[in-house]
């Protein structure tokens, strides 16, 4: 719900369009730039504008290919995504650092909670060789004297120091992973994993075809989040860390797949 004086003040900036693409976006969670031409009648460069600016206003996220409300936990901004559950990611990490066998090829993904993984591989003196395509779990590990580290070419996306694109999916694709740790933005209700950016989304998808073992890492608030394109079927994942049960219908779901919840400790 939109009720700061600054949306406010922005909202007064907008054109009947713009205001309207903001309302369809805040009820549907999602819009695409081609739906939202198709409704509005209008091109999808008019759309892409209409939301960009939308975008600095803050009044949505802008997405590939789309649009979301900017108010959604599920997007918060980088710093507050730090931020957000620090003890549990630490908790996460160190639960997630610990499947790691000594002198395993290992995948980071993006994300905060993956960049608790990486710290935790420092911190545990882990003896690895590590591959991400994040350029912020590459800098906790610069200079891990255990640690062999290789950080896949990329264009970068965002503040988060994502890498993403061709570049990056085909160097991931050329190596085998013992272990993949894959982050997420929530699940859909029969358990399929769920994210938002396509780019980043094939980078994943990319990783865990060439892992062993695939394992995704969030907390308990994402249980009820979801997103706006598969991952993958929670049948292609064999473990979750998490720090706390999930609901009965993502469990029964998991339990189906025979995806293994880990549940991080103290």
């Amino acid at each position: 719900m939109r009720d700061s004086m600054m949306d406010d003040e922005a909202f007064g900036e907008l054109t009947a369009r713009q205001a309207d693409i903001v309302r369809m976006v805040d009820e549907k969670g999602y819009a695409t730039l081609e739906a939202l031409a198709q409704h509005f009648e209008v091109s999808t460069q008019s759309i892409r504008r209409d939301i960009i600016q939308l975008d600095r206003l803050n009044l949505l996220q802008r997405f590939h290919g789309g649009a979301g409300p900017s108010d959604t936990t599920v997007r918060l901004g980088y710093v507050e995504k730090r931020m957000r559950a620090m003890d549990a990611k630490a908790r996460i990490g160190r639960a997630a650092a610990a499947l790691v066998p000594e002198g395993a090829a290992v995948f980071l993904d993006v994300g905060t909670t993956v960049e608790a993984v990486a710290l935790q591989l420092r911190t545990q003196h882990a003896k690895a060789r590590v591959f991400t395509s994040s350029l912020a779990s590459g800098m906790i590990l610069a200079g891990a004297p255990d640690i062999e580290l290789h950080v896949f070419a990329g264009a970068v996306r965002g503040a988060d120091g994502s890498l993403a694109g061709a570049a990056t999916v085909a160097g991931v694709s050329a190596i085998r992973f013992d272990i993949a740790f894959i982050g997420y933005s929530g699940f859909e209700k029969d358990g399929t994993v769920m994210d938002y950016d396509l780019e980043k989304i094939a980078v994943k998808q990319a990783a865990m075809r060439r892992a062993e073992t695939s394992v995704i890492v969030g907390d308990c608030s994402k249980f009820e989040r979801h997103g706006v394109a598969q991952v993958a079927a929670p049948h292609l994942i064999s473990k979750l860390v998490t720090d706390a049960a999930p609901p009965s219908h993502l469990a029964e779901a998991f339990s189906a797949a025979r995806l293994e919840i880990v549940i991080a400790g103290p």
